[in-house]
């Protein structure tokens, strides 16, 4: 039996209105308790649901608690919850600000996803915020205890691996194994890693249920998701929106020349696309929307997010020792306006090179990253051909 919510469009949906933490007694008073269901009965409405992860990979919900809790019962290993909460994107501000302001809401998410999976062990980790955390949890009675797990400030903190790998004692770096973590993960226990946001949806889901979930987004990409918006000129800031809403509503595009879509890993877009564009599951990536100002030069800004990305690989195989600092070095000289000789060609070639052959999929999101602002930035590479940048004029 699911909770009535008194309103069904409440917007939003995840965040506390006013800003302040809630504390327990007022998200309580916001969301009402959170009632006990069995696992199947969970996975059952899940699955209606059509909830995916908000963590960038947009990955069914329901299929993911699914095999955690199968591969408990068929190993006999007690399944382990993992909250990531690392948001190692520099240019993502999302799930930081949903645990300051709406902490008990990803804690109910814990329990409901332990209770989906069979998981009698959580662990919520974050880079920011813990000792907040530790406070919210002092004030709760949850059948499963939740641990606060301080993670390294490193872009490859959060991945799912290096995430189990740290959790497990060890260093927090992306493991080679020929067996997913959802099987063998922490403990060699199977292991959920869900996103903070994705845990936030699931306790609304368990009160309020699929059909309420549904009433926001489309029939295909149902739900809302939390936004980093940086428009030009201005203070990042996070907003809730639901899929399918045109993304000029999030983000003016007045004086713009692109968009940088879904962050660091994302995709440049011109600003003359992202007109047409909406809110979408399958591109919004970390939920990140950066307004390039029309005086700006895209590739210098590429130049330097490709830069920190080769200098925050793991360092562990070919692609992340080799081909992200080449690739970094290729593109860099690509934003120096001047003669451009077979860089383009080289460039190309290691992007070949280097997607789909890592330990994870970092170098998969720089190559992205990178091809995307070779189309969308090409008259400006051809002006840097020339000896020409828009930035310098």
């Amino acid at each position: 039996m699911t909770a009535t919510f008194p309103d069904l469009h409440m917007s939003p949906r995840l965040l506390a209105p006013g800003g302040a933490p809630a504390d327990l007694r007022t998200h309580e008073d916001r969301y009402g308790p959170l009632p006990p269901a069995a696992a199947d009965d969970l996975l059952r409405l899940v699955a209606a649901s059509g909830l995916t992860g908000r963590g960038g990979a947009a990955f069914p919900v329901h299929r993911k608690l699914l095999s955690v809790a199968t591969a408990g019962r068929r190993t006999g290993r007690t399944p382990v919850v993992i909250a990531n909460g690392a948001e190692g994107e520099p240019a993502s501000r999302k799930d930081k600000t949903l645990l300051r302001r709406s902490p008990h809401l990803v804690l109910d998410g814990i329990q409901v996803a332990a209770a989906a999976t069979g998981a009698r062990e959580a662990h919520l980790a974050v880079e920011e915020g813990a000792g907040d955390l530790e406070s919210a949890l002092t004030h709760r009675r949850d059948p499963v205890p939740v641990k606060v797990v301080r993670l390294p400030k490193r872009f490859l903190s959060g991945q799912s691996s290096a995430l189990a790998r740290y959790v497990g004692g060890g260093a927090a770096l992306p493991t080679y194994t020929n067996r997913p973590i959802r099987e063998q993960g922490v403990h060699r226990a199977p292991t959920l890693v869900q996103n903070v946001e994705t845990l936030a949806h699931l306790a609304l889901i368990a009160r309020f249920g699929a059909d309420w979930f549904r009433t926001a987004g489309t029939a295909a990409q149902p739900g809302s998701a939390l936004c980093t918006i940086h428009p030009p000129g201005g203070e990042p800031h996070v907003a809730e929106a639901p899929f399918g809403t045109p993304l000029h509503r999030l983000l003016p595009l007045n004086g713009i020349s692109a968009v940088l879509l879904g962050g660091y890993h994302g995709t440049w877009i011109p600003a003359t696309e992202a007109v047409s564009r909406t809110l979408d599951a399958t591109t919004m990536g970390a939920g990140i929307l950066i307004g390039l100002p029309a005086d700006r030069c895209g590739l210098r800004e590429t130049a330097g997010i490709l830069r920190y990305l080769a200098a925050q690989s793991a360092g562990q195989c070919g692609p992340c020792r080799n081909g992200l600092p080449r690739i970094s070095a290729a593109f860099t000289a690509l934003a120096t306006p001047g003669p451009q000789g077979t860089t383009r060609t080289d460039l190309a070639r290691w992007a070949g090179l280097a997607e789909g052959r890592g330990a994870c999929h970092h170098p998969d999101g720089t190559v992205r990253l990178a091809r995307s602002a070779l189309t969308t930035f090409a008259l400006e590479l051809d002006a840097h051909a020339r000896g020409f940048c828009t930035e310098d004029h």
